[in-house]
């Protein structure tokens, strides 16, 4: 099987840290040039410094904030005059703030649809016309589970994630006639700064020590570990291979079965 992605760009959004940032090594180590998308710049290039080049790529990097869609689409512009054509999307920003969903202000909605909805339409106007030409391009959302079973103390993230699931499946089905795939791969609980945040925010509502609310979710897991950012990773180089050219619209979970549902 190929999963080689020599010739092909990607760009990562989210790409300094956690799941995004393993997203672009593996991408890399594929064989694929990669651009890195993030806010802080000094992040940005160290990131970039870091990818492997073993098949001789330049990565590039680009410092923008993906709730600021105007600057982002002129700087993804400027990217698309002076490197080789993107043909790999890979959509992944921070989740938002938990919290109960009958108390989440309008205020959050609107910052979490700018993040995630709004900044994805924005690469996909400005990235997807240069694909269809090519009649080739693989866009892939990391998401989360809550797509399938939603998460307590989530609510914003719940409903977002859910509308990112729908509006990907829509692009799936507009886009595939023209070579171009459309997947979102969810990510159950990941060995990531975020989790850390998750595990000492249930210990302190359940007054326990933070080492039992690890064990807590991890008893919620068939394979009883956390997964690694990098597995999640491996799950999106195989997606934006040329071997998964007839997976289109699936919502593909990395969680180790934790999910309860098919």
């Amino acid at each position: 099987m190929d999963i080689g992605l020599m010739n092909e760009h990607a760009l990562v959004c989210g790409a300094t840290q956690g799941i995004g940032r393993a997203v672009a090594h593996e991408l890399a180590a594929a064989g694929a040039t990669v651009t890195v998308l993030s806010r802080d710049p000094d992040r940005v290039r160290d990131t970039v410094a870091a990818l492997p080049t073993e098949a001789g790529q330049h990565h590039h990097g680009i410092a923008a904030d993906m709730e600021e869609t105007d600057i982002l689409d002129r700087k993804v512009q400027v990217l698309t005059k002076a490197t080789p054509p993107v043909s790999i999307l890979v959509n992944n920003s921070g989740g938002p703030a938990p919290g109960l969903l009958h108390e989440a202000d309008v205020a959050a909605f609107d910052q979490a649809m700018r993040r995630h909805l709004y900044a994805y339409q924005t690469l996909v106007r400005t990235l997807v016309p240069g694909m269809k030409e090519r009649r080739r391009g693989r866009i892939i959302n990391v998401i989360s589970t809550s797509v399938k079973q939603p998460l307590p103390n989530l609510g914003v993230s719940n409903t977002l994630r859910g509308a990112v699931a729908n509006w990907a499946k829509t692009l799936a089905n507009e886009l595939g006639a023209f070579g171009i795939t459309v997947n979102n791969v969810l990510p159950g609980a990941t060995r990531t700064d975020r989790l850390e945040q998750i595990i000492q925010r249930n210990a302190g509502k359940h007054g326990i020590p933070a080492e039992e609310a690890e064990q807590r979710m991890l008893h919620e897991i068939p394979t009883g570990r956390f997964a690694r950012p990098e597995e999640i990773a491996y799950a999106v180089v195989f997606l934006a291979s040329s071997a998964a050219a007839s997976i289109n619209g699936i919502n593909l979970p990395v969680d180790g079965g934790r999910t309860g549902c098919l």
